[in-house]
């Protein structure tokens, strides 16, 4: 049985995705995660490179150990040696033909608004691979513009830093947003995509669950 926020994201879920489709985005609901999960790999042609940025809900999902699973070629930074293999992975996902990402919110009016730190999510999402596959969980979706930022600002940025506890800024130890500009804050760039160009280049798969941060 669908618990009542369920409820209303199997309500909301396919407005959103058609506010999406309405911005030019190829854009799906699912209730179920298995289903999102099976769609975003039909999305995916076998002979693509695949690499993403760092998405909870992919992980949620299992995405990653699915594409492993059936013999993709997959640039994945957490298998780097070192701090400069790292870097040079993350340099060239920013060509691979298919990037993975997660969203910080869903604005109910169809745009994507992301913070990062290094920028390399945000920089694949504008421009570089071929596509971008966006799966979101409904937790994520905002009513507004403004609402949308300031989940980005003040729930997922200090959720996303407790991923990083040897990081030092001030939502790492009050758990709230301090506006700060220390040298380890994650919220260096603030990206909104209200269009996606070319059309349907970035594909939105959002969950009817809680899912990601």
């Amino acid at each position: 049985m669908k618990t009542i926020n369920e409820q209303r994201y199997s309500k909301l879920g396919p407005v959103v995705a058609k506010a999406l489709i309405k911005r030019s985005f190829d854009a799906f609901y699912y209730d179920e995660p298995d289903e999102a999960a099976e769609k975003i790999i039909s999305l995916i042609p076998k002979d693509h490179l695949v690499s993403w940025g760092g998405s909870k809900t992919m992980v949620d999902l299992g995405i990653q150990e699915k594409l492993a699973n059936l013999g993709y070629s997959l640039l994945d930074r957490d298998k780097a040696a070192s701090a400069e293999e790292r870097q040079d992975i993350m340099r060239r996902a920013l060509l691979c033909d298919t990037f993975l990402s997660g969203t910080n919110a869903v604005t109910e009016d169809g745009q994507l608004v992301n913070i990062d730190g290094f920028g390399n999510r945000a920089a694949a999402m504008i421009y570089g691979p071929k596509q971008v596959i966006v799966a979101a969980g409904m937790n994520k979706a905002a009513k507004t513009y403004e609402d949308a930022v300031v989940r980005a600002r003040t729930i997922a940025a200090p959720l996303n830093m407790q991923r990083f506890p040897n990081l030092k800024t001030p939502c790492n130890e009050t758990g709230a947003c301090a506006d700060c500009l220390v040298p380890d804050t994650i919220c260096s760039y603030f990206v909104t995509t209200r269009f996606c160009k070319p059309a349907g280049r970035i594909k939105v798969i959002l969950i009817g669950k809680d899912l990601g941060l």
